[in-house]
C-alpha cells in the first residue's frame, strides 16, 4: 500500500511540474541563452527563450505592436527613442528596466545621469503598453522584456530588420546613477573609448559598428556635437573630417553659444527610415557624431572595413544588426525568482 501511495506521490508532483513548466515556461532546466546568472552549484539554470509567454501571456507582442504602430504613427521620432531606451538600459545593469525607475526614498534614478538628463524619452509608451498588458495578463511581462519588445518593434516600423527575441527577463528592484555616467558611451568617445565600453558589456567591434547603425534613425542635440564644430581638438577649430557643405549646415543649427537643446538628424538623409544611409553618410564626412566618425577614421582595429561594408550591403547590416541587438538583449539579464516582474515601471513593487 505505501508503495502506491508513493508511486501516486510522484505522478503528481510530476504533473503539478510539468503545468507549473507549460504555464511559465521560463522556470525550466537548461534552456539557452548567454548571460543569466547561474546562483549556486546544482541550482536550476533560468534562460530566456522567444516562446517564453507562449501560455502565460500569448497575446504580448500584438499588445506591444498595436501601442507602438500608433505612436510611431504619431511621431515617427518616437522609434529611435524607445531603441535607444533598450540600449541605455543594457549598458548599466543588464538588461533589467533599471533605467525606467523613478527616483524614490531608495531609487535615485538612471534618468538623471549626464547621458540621460534631458535626453532619454519614450517612457509614456512603455508605460502604455504595461497598463495594456497588465489588463490582459496581469504581473506576468516584465518591463525588462517590454523595452526589448519595443526596441525590435521599433526597428521594424521603421522599415528595419526583425528578428527572434529570446524573452524571460525579470525587473531589478535597483538602478544607478554611476553606473549609467560610466558605461553608456558618450558622444564625443574615441574610438578605443568606444571598443572598451563595449568589450566590458561583451561585445566585440562588429557589434559596436552594427549597434551604430541604430543611429539611422533619429535625433541628436546640439550639447552632443558643438564641440566639433567649434572646438574639436581645443585648439577653436571644426573637426577637419566634416565635409563643408554639411558643417555650415549644422553650424546654422547649432551656435556657438546657447542652443543646446536644437536637434539635428543623425541620418538627415532618412530619419526615420531605417536603412544604411548611415554608414554611407559617414564614409562621405557627414556622420553627425564624433562617435559616428571614429568608425571610419579611428585607425583602431576593423571598424572602417565595417563602415564600407554596412555601406555597400544593406542586407549585411541588417543582419548583423539582429544578430547584435540579441547579444545586446542577453547582457546580465535577471531571470528565474531574481528581480521581479513590476506593476508599474516606474517603480519597485
Amino acid at each position: 500500500m505505501a508503495y502506491f501511495k508513493v508511486a501516486f506521490g510522484f505522478l503528481v508532483t510530476a504533473f503539478l511540474s510539468a503545468a507549473v513548466s507549460l504555464a511559465h515556461p521560463g522556470l525550466g532546466f537548461g534552456w539557452g541563452g548567454v548571460g543569466a546568472p547561474g546562483g549556486q552549484s546544482g541550482a536550476p539554470s533560468y534562460r530566456l527563450f522567444p516562446q517564453f509567454y507562449q501560455f502565460s501571456c500569448p497575446q504580448a507582442e500584438d499588445i506591444v505592436m498595436s501601442v507602438l504602430e500608433k505612436a510611431i504613427a504619431k511621431e515617427p521620432r518616437m522609434a529611435a527613442s524607445l531603441l535607444r531606451l533598450h540600449f541605455h538600459d543594457c549598458f548599466v545593469q543588464g538588461c533589467d528596466a533599471s533605467i525606467l525607475l523613478d527616483n524614490s526614498a531608495t531609487i535615485v534614478s538612471e534618468k538623471n545621469s549626464l547621458p540621460n538628463r534631458n535626453s532619454v524619452r519614450g517612457f509614456e509608451v512603455i508605460d502604455e503598453i504595461k497598463a495594456r498588458l497588465e489588463e490582459a495578463c496581469p504581473q506576468t511581462v516584465s518591463c525588462a522584456d517590454i523595452l526589448a519588445m519595443a526596441a525590435r518593434g521599433s526597428t521594424v516600423l521603421s522599415g528595419g530588420p526583425s528578428w527572434e527575441l529570446p524573452l524571460g527577463r525579470r525587473d531589478s528592484k535597483t538602478a544607478s546613477l554611476i553606473t549609467s555616467n560610466n558605461n553608456i558611451p558618450p558622444p564625443n568617445s574615441t574610438l578605443q573609448n568606444l571598443i572598451t565600453l563595449f568589450q566590458r558589456q561583451g561585445l566585440d567591434e562588429v557589434d559596436l559598428v552594427a549597434l551604430s547603425g541604430g543611429h539611422t534613425i533619429g535625433v541628436a542635440r546640439c550639447a552632443t556635437f558643438k564641440q566639433r564644430l567649434y572646438n574639436q581638438n581645443g585648439n577653436n577649430l571644426p573637426d577637419q573630417t566634416l565635409e563643408r557643405t554639411y558643417y555650415y549646415g549644422l553650424k546654422s543649427v547649432c551656435p556657438k553659444s546657447g542652443g543646446d537643446n536644437n536637434i539635428s538628424p543623425l541620418d538627415f538623409g532618412s530619419p526615420v527610415k531605417f536603412d544604411n544611409l548611415y554608414f554611407k553618410l559617414i564614409l562621405w564626412g557627414k556622420g553627425l557624431l564624433n562617435s559616428d566618425e571614429v568608425l571610419l577614421t579611428g585607425n583602431v582595429g576593423n571598424t572602417m572595413e565595417l563602415v564600407k561594408a554596412y555601406a555597400k550591403d544593406e542586407n549585411l547590416f541588417f543582419k548583423q544588426f539582429a544578430k547584435s541587438m540579441i547579444k545586446m538583449g542577453n547582457i546580465s539579464p535577471l531571470t528565474g525568482f531574481n528581480g521581479e516582474v513590476r506593476k508599474n515601471c516606474r517603480l519597485v513593487n
